[in-house]
């Protein structure tokens, strides 16, 4: 089988210093983010007066508007956002603990119970010659696991919120002097995000490795069937984070527009309106602190799957600790190419005009695939041995190098196409979204027939790659392929997370132009910055669903493994009801996540137009709104929804296995993953298509554009009511829903040893 060339030593070095050199580079990023003062000083930059094809002038000072107040509103304005972001997330935090320490002592109980807390070694479960620590440890150490990967998770979520609430102002500040300055702000925020959280969980997750490996010993089997739990730890928190998170922003924003917009034909963001400071509070707390831990728990579990699987085959068998760690290897180098790739955005291109904004962050997903690709070639050649052995279903498969960096390869570049498609599909620069705006000219219905068909069509490539790379990786390498071809999707993570907080930050900072009261021009270069934005959020959600379908499914190997199923049998009545129900639970889901974001919603335009109404002054701009109220609503509803949806499936495969056992639980996880990956894809892709629809008539760019605007018109409406009608498709169920499907498999695979023994109750009474 031969030896890898990267010996135990240089592994258990290569891999910490990538995670310390990525927290060192986010803190670089964000020591120059800090650098743009919230004070009415002159900026000391001259020596670069002709950066960014702009003049170091302030646009302010050229219309004759006071600098200092503008400055000062700008800072007020990002207080309330912060303390309004920070106070939701300590109040959900609260409750979530509650949940997280009632499933860590569930955990404990239901895996304790698999030998009757019994302290005594036990036969190993792959090779029954050998003896293994007994099951009471597994608990123990699956409940550390799972709590480590939830406060982690927590922690990716509110630090990623405090960058983006920290950054928000400064942008528009930055704005005053070019686009280009202002996009190096918002890109370089969301790059301290996207390398902290990427060094973060991949540090942590290599130092529970060697702290268990203190107790296990040569026990690796054991020990990565504890570390499961650090994957189910992150998701169960990003689940709570997504669709809390996606509730409160979904309600403000539908509240702002629909009365603010359509019935009093004010602009967005205008400070007269009630619910403006909620809505700008829930672009921080839903799409930068879930999307945050979401994208987390993928790479958590994609790293979990791909170990628990290689512990089994050779590099466990042979306690080959450098191809143990090679998902870990993979991590480390995207660190290193992702930061390479930053500085093509942030120093070694220049932004001059609003046209380069999007492409620039283009070139960041091709630069970054395509350095990537050299990465995994050279981690693979010299940290895996050149044939090497993986377990498939009973049998060891042998497996070539070459062909382990082809399942990785392929899962990258799977994300890399998911990821333009999303684009073709939800960016105003192409025909799929401008057909949809023009067919606002005849209303909103027609608006909502064409947005939802681009949903549905949305769906057929994404699918086709995802399906190319789960045939070619499990080809290859079984399910050691999938989950190292999903860890090849998510190796980019941190230049993908810049690119997505980027996003929320430019919305931000826009929405703190206009409250300011600054000038239309600093307003329009926001609003650039803010629609390249939402086509890189939408990319962001593709990558995330994609990557989401290939874990799931390498979870779903490992589970099928773990709980002694030799074959998934469709014909059987027991699979094939766990099937049809699995297949039905996205839909569940979604029912009760729009629910709750239209009846959030209804409350807050009620309050909107009360306000309006009964507050003397407020549409004359002589009286300011009750910003507190609009902000309660939202918090109020977000966690009280939120709990239903996450109960929904947290408990349904404890149900499943427990009362139907492991043939049906197969089932409804297989069924979930087909239909949920399709309704999460044409869901944000629907709802994305149709917020850029609207900007698309906002701006007016093009000849077409203007035939249907301006702002107020009747096509403008129809279009606003369509993005309306998009936004929790696109903020709350349909990223929620790759969470729901990645959660289950990983908590069926944690509960997979109690689910083989005292599972399927049911059947054995009848």
């Amino acid at each position: 089988m031969g030896a890898a060339m990267l010996s135990e030593m240089a592994t258990e070095i290569v891999v910490p210093v990538c995670a310390v050199i990525g927290i060192a580079f986010s803190l670089v990023q964000w020591v120059m983010v800090s650098r743009v003062k919230l004070t009415s000083e002159r900026h000391a930059s001259s020596a670069n007066s002709s950066k960014n094809g702009y003049g170091d002038y302030l646009i302010e000072e050229e219309e004759g508007i006071n600098d200092h107040s503008v400055v000062t509103k700008c800072a007020d304005i990002q207080n309330a956002i912060s303390e309004g972001a920070t106070s939701f997330l300590f109040t959900e935090y609260q409750y979530v603990g509650i949940f997280m320490i009632a499933f860590a002592i569930l955990i404990f109980l239901f895996l304790g119970s698999v030998e009757g807390f019994s302290m005594k070694s036990q036969p190993c479960t792959y090779d029954k010659e050998k003896m293994c620590k007994p099951a009471l440890a597994t608990a123990i150490f699956s409940t550390g696991s799972f709590l480590l990967g939830a406060i982690t998770s927590v922690l990716s979520g509110f630090l990623g919120m405090k960058i983006a609430t920290y950054a928000n102002a400064r942008t528009t500040l930055e704005a005053r002097k070019g686009v280009g300055k202002a996009f190096i702000v918002a890109f370089r925020s969301g790059a301290v995000m996207g390398f902290l959280l990427a060094a973060n969980g991949l540090l942590v997750l290599y130092i529970a490795i060697n702290l268990f490996k203190l107790y296990y010993g040569d026990d690796w089997e054991g020990l990565f069937e504890a570390i499961t739990g650090y994957g189910l730890g992150g998701s169960s928190m990003a689940l709570f984070g997504r669709v809390g998170g996606g509730i409160y922003t979904k309600a403000a924003d539908v509240g702002a527009d629909l009365v603010g917009k359509v019935e009093r034909n004010i602009p967005e963001d205008d400070p007269r309106n009630p619910a403006v400071i909620a809505d700008n509070v829930g672009d921080n707390v839903g799409d930068i602190a879930g999307m945050g831990s979401d994208l987390f728990g993928s790479y958590a579990e994609s790293s979990c799957a791909a170990l628990v699987v290689a512990s089994i085959s050779s590099f466990g068998i042979n306690h080959d600790f450098t191809g143990m760690l090679y998902p870990l290897l993979i991590s480390s180098v995207g660190i290193l190419v992702c930061l390479i790739t930053t500085l093509f955005a942030t120093d070694l291109f220049e932004i001059k005009v609003v046209k380069e904004i999007e492409p620039a962050l283009k070139k960041q997903l091709i630069i970054s695939t395509i350095l990537m690709t050299v990465g995994i070639a050279i981690v693979t050649w010299i940290g895996v041995p050149s044939s090497f052995t993986i377990y498939n279903f009973g049998v060891q498969k042998v497996v070539k190098n070459w062909q382990l960096f082809l399942c990785v390869g392929v899962g990258l570049w799977a994300g890399l196409i998911i990821g333009f498609v999303t684009e073709y599909y939800t960016s105003n620069a192409y025909s799929p979204v401008q057909d949809v705006a023009d067919s606002c000219r005849t209303g909103a219905a027609t608006n909502v027939i064409f947005g939802l068909a681009l949903g549905y069509k949305s769906v057929i490539i994404p699918i086709f790659a995802i399906a190319i790379s789960i045939f070619v990786s499990f080809s290859f390498a079984a399910m050691y392929g999938i989950a190292v071809a999903a860890l090849g999707m998510l190796s980019t993570i941190a230049t993908g997370l810049a690119i997505d907080a980027y996003g929320p930050i430019s919305d931000n900072a826009g929405g703190i132009a206009e409250m300011a009261g600054m000038s239309h021009r600093i307003r329009e270069r926001t609003d650039a910055l803010d629609a390249a934005g939402n086509t890189t959020a939408a990319i962001g959600k593709g990558f995330a669903i994609g990557s989401a379908a290939l874990v799931s499914l390498a979870l779903f190997g490992a589970f099928v493994s773990r709980a002694a199923i030799t074959t998934v049998d469709v014909l059987t009545p027991k699979v094939f009801i766990g099937l049809i129900v699995g297949a039905m639970l996205p839909y569940w889901f979604s029912a009760m996540t729009m629910k709750s974001v239209g009846s959030a919603a209804l409350k807050m335009v009620e309050e909107v137009r009360r306000q309006f109404n009964t507050i003397p002054g407020l549409m004359e701009g002589h009286a300011k709104p009750d910003y507190a109220t609009c902000v309660k609503i939202s918090t109020d509803a977000s966690i009280k929804e939120m709990i239903p949806p996450g109960a929904l499936v947290m408990l349904t495969p404890l149900i499943v296995g427990t009362f139907f056992g492991v043939e049906t639980l197969s089932g409804v996880l297989a069924g979930a993953l087909v239909s949920g990956v399709q309704i999460a894809i044409s869901a944000s892709n629907t709802g994305g298509a149709w917020d850029n629809a609207k900007k698309y008539i906002e701006a007016g760019v093009s000849e077409h554009a203007r035939t249907l605007g301006p702002k107020g018109s009747d096509p403008h409406k129809a279009a606003v009511i369509g993005d309306t009608v998009g936004d929790p498709l696109k903020d709350t169920s349909g990223p929620s829903l790759n969470i729901l499907i990645k959660l289950m498999a990983v908590e069926s695979l944690v509960f997979a040893p109690f689910f083989a023994t005292h599972g399927g109750l049911l059947f054995k009474i009848f």
